[in-house]
């Protein structure tokens, strides 16, 4: 008799995006035509670089020719991305080889696929307020989640725990929703916990082309030890605007092994069972992301998303208001105002100022009290959003 995995039934609704929705959607009923200033949402509002769509349009017309023409592609990834991008680290002076690096349909899809590594009975931890999708992933795989709250008391950057110990560690920075980065010394302090508990770091560095303080590191392989324990996930579509076309990749070092069991190989044994590779065209549209002509043009726009944070962050300072990221990060994370709860703050500015922003309660229980506000909205749409937060919070 079949029986489907019942570790289903120990999700949680996904009330977040639903109930924002819900609300989102109430409100234009009752104010039809009304212009909704969004800071909710992650998604990019700029366009892809010009040398992306370059470079797209040009593999589509390889495609229309039987010389140039490609079908199905390496499963790991095209040598000629998995090359630029190996490039991309030792210029920053990371040494990582092409045959480490994976392409895939992007980050959220590879942070799930990623547990096919490791055993349904290997524990899980989880720094929280968190990307949900960490969570919901491991209990799908019937697998025990170790919960580290984060707080203001340690700028949401929580330290190894003490007596705890865990098979695999998710640390994601910048952080999402937080907008806190791990400094080098914090960064050591968790390779060094998971190489003495033989643990594996997933880290999750979707938002590194948004820090631009030089003492930060971009990647996890930037401390010493990383290449004997971490996995580093990465997107394009934060830092080039991939959030509609979907490509990312994903560091294993073939240093990286436990249990007589090497990662690096048994990454590429999934996925040339598991997938057929991302296209031709995609592939070579992430290559001009790598060039010099894409490098300036993804930070012209990341620029954008910087100015829109440091204008959130103004506001909130004029205000007094307490918040961490914006700098290094793409979101603020602030603590709502007293006499609210997050969704009771998130239904004032929705309903007193048109403002929508994602409550903080939805990335785990020591998000309550807080709100995350995104900055890849609209320039203008984000100043408008500042100024009803300081005419109505003043």
């Amino acid at each position: 008799m079949l029986k489907p995995n019942t570790n289903y039934a120990n999700l949680k609704d996904s009330y977040l995006f639903y109930n924002i929705s819900r609300k989102v959607n109430a409100y234009l009923e009752k104010n039809p035509g009304a212009h909704l200033l969004r800071l909710g949402i992650g998604d990019v509002s700029l366009p892809l670089p010009g040398a992306v769509i370059k470079a797209l349009h040009g593999a589509v017309d390889d495609q229309a020719a039987k010389q140039t023409f490609h079908g199905y592609m390496p499963e790991c990834g095209a040598p000629f991305l998995r090359e630029i991008i190996a490039a991309h680290y030792n210029k920053r002076g990371v040494d990582i080889n092409a045959d480490e690096v994976f392409i895939s349909s992007g980050a959220s899809d590879e942070l799930g696929d990623i547990l096919d590594l490791f055993d349904k009975f290997d524990t899980a931890l989880i720094m929280e307020p968190a990307y949900p999708a960490y969570v919901d992933a491991n209990i799908m795989s019937g697998r025990r989640i170790i919960h580290l709250s984060a707080g203001k008391d340690n700028g949401f950057l929580p330290s190894p725990p003490k007596e705890a110990k865990a098979d695999i560690i998710y640390i994601c920075s910048p952080n999402n929703p937080t907008g806190a980065v791990f400094s080098r010394e914090q960064l050591k302090d968790w390779v060094d916990f998971a190489n003495r508990n033989a643990s594996v770091i997933l880290f999750d560095a979707a938002y590194e082309a948004f820090i631009e303080d030089n003492a930060l590191p971009h990647s996890i392989f930037e401390i010493e030890g990383a290449k004997e324990c971490a996995i580093e996930i990465c997107s394009l579509s934060k830092t080039a605007g991939f959030t509609g076309t979907r490509l990312g990749y994903t560091v294993i070092p073939k240093g990286l092994s436990r249990g007589g069991m090497n990662f690096n190989r048994m990454w590429v044994r999934n996925r040339t069972t598991k997938t057929n590779g991302v296209s031709y065209i995609i592939q070579k549209g992430a290559v001009a992301v790598f060039t010099d002509e894409g490098q300036a043009q993804i930070k012209e726009n990341i620029s954008v998303y910087k100015q829109n944070a440091r204008v959130l962050s103004n506001a909130l300072g004029k205000l007094g208001i307490w918040y961490c990221g914006g700098k290094n990060a793409p979101y603020v994370w602030m603590k709502v105002p007293d006499g609210f709860d997050s969704w009771s703050f998130f239904d004032f500015l929705l309903n007193e100022a048109g403002v929508v922003g994602t409550p903080g309660a939805g990335f785990g229980k020591c998000g309550e009290g807080f709100f995350r506000l995104s900055s890849f909205g609209d320039p203008e749409d984000t100043k408008e959003a500042a100024e009803r937060l300081v005419n109505l919070l003043r």
